[in-house]
């Protein structure tokens, strides 16, 4: 397994990391035993990140990692997230970055994965009514007392990251990226570059909608919330279809599958960036960690770009009131 430091903080990480929200929620038929299995098989194959949050099925992703690494805490990096706030039958109540519900956070959560100290602590999303200083003041406290190794965000604005640095080093940077969402390009990337932080994609494969392997909408269950995602739904399915059946031919003339190639394209855009890919079978997960094997050269590269340049993808990445929480 190839491994990179995340920028300039010392931590290092296997290149591709396994994210493990759909194995609790949101994308349809959880099945615990197997993503139990696809966890330890990520370990068995050098796979060392593994990505929760305490909102991913209202705690139960954070318990279900928990089992998955028991008696094996020594192999892992574990990042995990607090700040949007849900009620016990799951609504969204908000995000809250107050420095007394950090630390509520925390303990809750470390309780929940059965471990001593969080590996990478990120701001899930920016709380607009409490100073970042303060939020990020309060993780400052965590890692001074031995309950958390690093400190991230999530969806940050370059100048909230910079304020959030100047309190307290921050290692991540975790922000959809994919090659349908390219928006952290510019000035987000030369911000993080800049000031030593890694860069931490999720979604790398457009929530499964750059593997090719969604055809219609059909295709998802009934309970997946991709049904109700801007770009999953009307004329922005076909249009955003039709541009991965070109990425589809390109990657059968190079004897890769199309995941592999558009997680390739991720790993290329810089050795500070650690995808983190979900999913919750073992198969896909092999499949996956395969795209680490696909050299992608200029001509490569400069077709992609072609196919799917910057502001391509059909709709936006969130419906509105998501959209809002983002970039603050």
């Amino acid at each position: 397994m190839q491994h990179r430091e995340l920028g300039r903080s010392g931590l290092k990480v296997s290149a591709l990391g396994l994210g493990c929200m759909g194995m609790s929620e949101f994308y349809g038929g959880q099945n615990e035993a197997g993503a139990i299995a696809t966890i330890r098989r990520a370990l068995e194959l050098g796979v060392n990140f593994f990505d929760t949050a305490d909102m991913y099925g209202v705690g139960r992703n954070e318990e279900l990692v928990g089992r998955a690494i028991r008696g094996k805490r020594d192999q892992v990096i574990i990042a995990t997230k607090f700040g949007n706030m849900r009620g016990n039958e799951g609504q969204f109540l908000g995000v809250n970055g107050r420095p007394d519900y950090v630390r509520e956070c925390c303990e809750t959560s470390l309780k929940r994965l059965g471990v001593e100290v969080i590996d990478l602590y990120y701001q899930h999303r920016v709380d607009p009514n409490t100073p970042i200083e303060d939020t990020v003041g309060a993780m400052a406290e965590l890692v001074q007392q031995g309950k958390v190794r690093y400190l991230g965000l999530s969806e940050a604005a370059a100048q909230t990251i910079r304020r959030a640095h100047a309190v307290h080093p921050i290692a991540a940077l975790q922000t959809e990226y994919s090659l349908w969402s390219r928006e952290p390009e510019g000035e987000l990337l030369a911000t993080v570059r800049e000031l030593g932080i890694g860069f931490v994609p999720y979604s790398p494969l457009g929530r499964g909608f750059l593997t090719g392997k969604i055809k219609r909408i059909e295709d998802l269950e009934a309970d997946d919330y991709r049904r109700n995602s801007p770009r999953f739904q009307g004329e922005n399915f076909q249009m955003n279809l039709d541009m991965v059946r070109e990425i589809e031919a390109m990657a059968k003339a190079k004897q890769c599958t199309a995941a592999q190639l558009a997680l390739a394209w991720v790993l290329a855009q810089g050795e500070d960036i650690v995808p983190i890919p979900g999913t919750k079978r073992p198969k896909l997960l092999e499949e996956n960690i395969g795209a680490l094997e696909i050299k992608l050269g200029k001509a490569d590269l400069e077709r992609l770009d072609q196919i799917l340049p910057p502001g391509a993808a059909a709709g936006t990445r969130y419906a509105a009131p998501q959209m809002q929480a983002l970039n603050r």
